[in-house]
């Protein structure tokens, strides 16, 4: 059979430069690698080895790609989208460990920290050596982070910190928090070491998704912190929503990665998939999948290098950015559950990826935003109207 990959029947690669495209060839071969043989089995136990994970893509430079200095590749934000794609292909949970690495905690550093703080995390962040975590969701507060119950108040030169945070990736391996509390003046950032004597972080097991990542939640039991714990350039609320803003972005190319690896699985399935004497691949109702679904993540794609090539030339917008996650993860997930279809009860089955990658998109859709924020940050803009309040 001759068949076509999704993403060629556009010549898609023509949208990007040689040294795109050899990024994309160095982190497509890690992930087969490092990720491919293994997080099945990840998976299944609801285990991810974070830190040799995190060691490995620091060698490569991946961990904060799109930062500048301090050991940072300063990689276009296209390229950087093409790996989240790379990495998302093969699992969700991997994309994740490097996204809130580079594009929450270690960007919160590098856009509101100061010089000092930079130095002592960025580094070894970027290296893979220390691994970061962002606490701003609460159990109560999730969509409203702006609810935030979490307290930071002045003792002495200090900072007493005291609540709690909930979903936080790589909170039980980080060797440091991102912290987001209320404080007299408002919203602002902490940098809490894990060691610091009332931290907890406790793993949150039984999830049905994003098995082969570390989630946990922050207890911060009276923590006290010195007065440079503080982001000196952090004020307000809009200085964590900005670092969502960056994670969204890497969302919006990663999802695709998802889609793209059920969507090839399907298309090798149902070419070697026979009932009634020929392969399911050859059936009108299996060729109108596959061809729907290559459109959607064909469009996802182009929406995606819109997106990046707006990043790199100043222009991209938190609007912008919404748009990509709330197409893309939502076309992501029905690819997902449609290639399903196509395998019948090997869907189900931990052999393939498929079913895997669906569970993963369900937790990516409400994660940095649920579909209705988003869905209401576009109605906002169309309208000029606030539906939140």
């Amino acid at each position: 059979m001759n068949r076509t990959s999704p993403l060629d029947l556009l010549d898609i690669d023509a949208l990007h430069t040689q040294e795109e495209l050899a990024i994309r060839a160095v982190v497509r071969q890690v992930v087969d690698e490092k990720v491919r043989p293994h997080v099945a089995d990840w998976f299944e136990r609801g285990e991810v080895p974070a830190r040799l994970l995190a060691a490995d893509f620091g060698k490569l430079g991946l961990l904060g790609m799109h930062l500048t200095g301090y050991g940072c590749a300063g990689a276009s934000a296209v390229a950087y989208g093409m790996a989240c794609l790379e990495l998302e292909a093969g699992d969700s949970g991997v994309r994740s460990l490097v996204s809130v690495q580079g594009s929450l905690a270690m960007f919160a550093i590098w856009r509101f920290g100061s010089p000092a703080q930079k130095e002592k995390w960025l580094p070894g962040m970027a290296a893979g050596e220390t691994i970061g975590c962002f606490g701003l969701t609460e159990p109560d507060h999730g969509s409203d982070p702006g609810g935030m119950t979490t307290r930071a108040t002045r003792e002495g030169a200090g900072w007493v910190l005291t609540g709690g945070k909930m979903w936080i990736t790589n909170a039980p391996v980080a060797d440091v928090a991102v912290v987001w509390a209320r404080t007299a003046d408002g919203i602002r950032g902490f940098l809490v070491p894990m060691d610091t004597p009332g931290v907890t972080a406790r793993e949150i097991s039984h999830k049905l998704s994003l098995r082969a990542s570390s989630t946990g939640e922050l207890v911060l039991d009276a923590v006290r912190l010195p007065a440079d714990a503080m982001l000196p350039e952090a004020a307000g609320l809009k200085a964590p929503l900005s670092c969502l803003t960056e994670a969204r972005f890497g969302i919006v190319w990663g999802s695709l990665g998802a889609a793209r690896d059920c969507l090839h699985t399907a298309i090798a399935y149902a070419g070697d998939r026979t009932q009634f004497g020929r392969p399911i691949a050859g059936f009108q109702l299996t060729q109108g999948k596959l061809a729907d679904m290559a459109v959607e993540l064909q469009k996802g794609y182009l929406l995606a290098v819109h997106l990046g090539r707006a990043a790199d030339a100043g222009r991209l917008t938190p609007e912008m950015v919404s748009a990509g996650k709330l197409n893309n993860v939502r076309e992501a997930l029905a690819i997902a559950r449609t290639c399903r279809t196509i395998l019948g009860a090997n869907g189900i089955s931990g052999e393939y990826p498929v079913l895997r990658h669906a569970n993963n998109l369900e937790s990516v859709l409400t994660y940095e935003g649920t579909t209705e924020i988003h869905q209401l940050v576009l109605g906002q803009k169309l309208t000029g109207l606030s539906a939140f309040a």
